[in-house]
């Protein structure tokens, strides 16, 4: 039987990994065959283990087969010396009803970048610079547009002062990238454990949020960047916010969380909240230019891309103890 044979880390009902074997036919009009090399490991997967499908949306592989209408890849190098791309990260949101919402429906259940191979559409695809290694390229495709995305799309200059909440997963990408993009870094964590390590990825600035009273910056913050699980209180936050200032709540939660502001403050400063979770595909290859050329690197922690590798890296995550992006790494990789 012709076609494509590889492997595939699905969730299940009972929350437990499954180690698939996943067959796809010959390729047609524009589809290529990646053979991945890397993935990267991100909350948003924690949500899907329960569903019957194919786990991972931030995969960088090489191809090794192109379908018969496949023009820009022939156009980039000559086949079969072929360049390593990343997958696109919309599969999770077209393959469920409900994002963050423990969904359980899904549509293309074998397509994940949790696998040893993958059938995608080269107009969906993203090539990776030569500067840019394929383990820091992964997890930029959701954590890393997550955060580059408000910093271009939305007004930010390089005069700007931008705050961000939590160094984690997004924050520590957030601050490298505002850093790069020449503007005032302030960053907020709840203690001081991360001060330094804050310093050392471009922050400007330091602020403990636990238990402060009053918060104080030299220049007021004219965008937040809300990367925690939660929003702050933002009365709290009041005194460091500029007039217009704009807020980005970058954390995914169920559907019925409600988000409360003070609503006069809100009124009377004119500050704006910004629904921001994606952008245009230009923006994603725009990201992986800057980030080669700046040196933006995500923090790694490396485990195998087999059945443990994802088991204990989804269980570190749904811990709270990845510093600070979990990568599956292909044996051969």
């Amino acid at each position: 039987m012709s076609g494509y044979d590889f492997k595939v880390f699905k969730g299940s009902a009972s929350g437990e990994i499954v180690e698939s074997t996943t067959h796809r036919p010959e390729l047609t009009g524009h589809q290529v065959y990646l053979e991945l090399t890397h993935s990267g490991v991100c909350g948003t997967d924690v949500h899907f283990k329960q569903a019957d499908m194919g786990l991972g949306h931030e995969g960088v592989g090489v191809v090794r087969a192109i379908g018969p209408e496949v023009t820009t890849l022939k156009m980039q190098v000559p086949f079969p010396i072929s360049p390593r791309l990343t997958t696109p990260t919309n599969n999770i949101t077209e393959a469920t009803e409900q994002v963050g919402d423990g969904c359980k429906k899904a549509a293309a259940p074998a397509n994940g970048s949790f696998a040893s191979g993958s059938v995608q559409d080269e107009r969906f695809l993203f090539k990776i610079p030569d500067s840019l290694p394929s383990e820091a390229a992964a997890p930029l495709m959701c954590a890393g547009i997550t955060v580059f995305a408000p910093l271009t799309q939305y007004g930010v200059k390089s005069t700007d002062v931008v705050g961000v909440v939590g160094i984690g997963g997004l924050g520590h990408l957030a601050i490298q990238f505002a850093n790069k993009m020449g503007c005032e870094v302030v960053a907020l964590s709840g203690t001081e454990s991360k001060k330094e390590e804050a310093f050392k990825l471009g922050a400007h600035h330091f602020i403990a949020t636990k238990d402060a009273k009053e918060l104080s910056v030299p220049r007021k913050i004219n965008h937040l960047l809300v990367t925690t699980s939660f929003m702050p209180d933002l009365d709290q936050y009041s005194s460091i916010l500029a007039p217009m200032a704009q807020v980005f709540p970058l954390m995914v939660t169920s559907f019925d969380a409600k988000l409360e502001v003070p609503f006069m403050k809100f009124l009377l400063r004119g500050w704006r909240f910004v629904g921001c979770t994606g952008a245009p595909k230009i923006v994603y290859q725009q990201m992986l230019q800057f980030a080669g050329l700046h040196g933006v690197r995500p923090v790694i922690e490396r485990f195998p891309m087999s059945k443990v590798g994802v088991e204990e890296s989804m269980q570190k995550l749904a811990e709270g103890k990845m510093r600070y992006r979990g990568v599956l790494f292909a044996e051969e990789a």
